[in-house]
C-alpha cells in the first residue's frame, strides 16, 4: 500500500495547486491527477450531475489502484462528498473541512469571508463545516466566477484582474473579515490581487496548503507514506484538450506537465453504476 499512489481529481485544471501542495510536502509520493476538462466547468452544475461524474472518476483512479484519493475540487467536495465517501473503495479527502479548519484556526475576531464558484457556495458547505467548528463565527460567502478565467489566462497582476477583485471584495472590508477562505482551487494564482483588494489585516486561507496538512495526517495514521528513495512517476489525465491542460498547467506549476492521457468520456461512462471496489 505504501507505494501506490495518492490520486487526486478536480473539474479542470485548478486543481493542481492542490497536486503542487502535496508534491512539495511529499516529494517521495507518486501522485496521479485526473482532470475533467471535458465537463468542465462544475461549479454551475447541478448536485445530481457533479455527483455522478465525481463518482466515475473516483472508480477511475481506485482502478488505477491509488491508495487514497482527495477530492481537490471545491464544487465536488461540497456536493459530492459524502457519495464519493461511501461508494469509494478507499479513503477520500476533500478540500472543504481542511480549509473550514484553518480558518477557525486563524480567525481573530470570528468573521470569516468565503469565495468560491456558485456551487460552492450556493451549497453552504463551507459554512456548515466552519459551524460545526465554531458555532459562535459569523460567516459571508460570495461567489467570484469570473476569477477562474482570470486564474487560468495567465492575468494575476493585471490591471483587469484588479478591478475584478475591487468589484467583488470591496464589500468584504465593510463586514469587518480578517479571515478569507479561497474556495476554489484557482483563487490561490490570484492571491497578490485579492490580498491587495482587502489589505493586510485580511489573512488568506490557501485551501491547498490546508488538504496537504490533511494528507499528511492521513498518511501517519494509516502509515501509509512512501519510504522509497528516488523521484516518484506522476502521472496526468484529462477527459479532453490535453494540449490547453498542459499550457494552462504550466502557468500553475511553473514547470512542464508531462505526459497526459486522455480518458474519452465513453471511457468514464462505464464506471457510472457498479461501485469503486468492484473496477479491480
Amino acid at each position: 500500500m505504501k507505494d501506490k499512489p495518492i490520486g487526486i481529481f478536480d473539474s479542470g485544471v485548478g486543481g493542481l495547486t492542490v497536486f503542487d501542495a502535496i508534491a512539495r510536502a511529499y516529494p517521495a509520493e507518486p501522485l496521479i491527477y485526473f482532470g475533467d476538462t471535458g465537463r468542465y466547468p462544475y461549479g454551475v452544475r447541478s448536485k445530481t450531475v457533479i455527483v455522478e461524474f465525481a463518482r466515475q472518476i473516483t472508480a477511475f483512479l481506485d482502478h488505477l489502484g491509488c491508495k487514497f484519493i482527495v477530492v481537490a475540487c471545491n464544487s465536488a467536495s461540497a456536493l459530492a462528498l459524502e457519495e464519493v465517501t461511501a461508494f469509494a473503495a478507499v479513503d477520500v479527502i476533500g478540500v472543504i473541512e481542511p480549509g473550514a479548519a484553518a480558518a477557525v484556526a486563524a480567525t481573530r475576531n470570528g468573521r470569516i469571508g468565503i469565495i468560491g464558484t456558485e456551487a460552492t457556495i450556493n451549497s453552504g458547505a463551507y459554512t456548515r463545516a466552519l459551524h460545526r467548528l465554531a458555532p459562535d463565527v459569523e460567516v459571508i460567502a460570495r461567489p467570484c466566477p469570473l476569477f477562474v478565467a482570470l486564474a487560468e489566462e495567465g492575468f494575476a497582476g493585471k490591471a483587469a484582474t484588479r478591478l475584478v477583485a475591487e468589484e467583488y471584495l470591496a464589500p468584504f472590508r465593510d463586514d469587518g473579515i480578517d479571515t478569507l477562505v479561497l474556495g476554489c482551487t484557482h483563487y490561490p494564482l490570484l492571491k497578490d490581487d485579492i490580498a491587495t483588494a482587502l489589505g493586510p489585516t485580511v489573512q488568506l486561507i490557501d485551501s491547498a496548503t490546508a488538504v496537504a496538512h490533511a494528507v499528511s495526517a492521513r498518511l501517519t495514521e494509516r502509515n501509509h507514506q512512501r519510504e522509497a528513495a528516488g523521484t516518484p512517476e506522476h502521472r496526468f489525465y484529462v477527459s479532453d484538450t490535453p494540449r490547453r491542460f498542459q499550457t494552462v498547467g504550466r502557468r500553475f506549476l511553473g514547470r512542464e506537465v508531462t505526459p497526459v492521457e486522455v480518458v474519452d468520456l465513453e471511457t468514464l461512462h462505464q464506471y457510472s453504476g457498479a461501485g469503486a471496489s468492484q473496477t479491480h
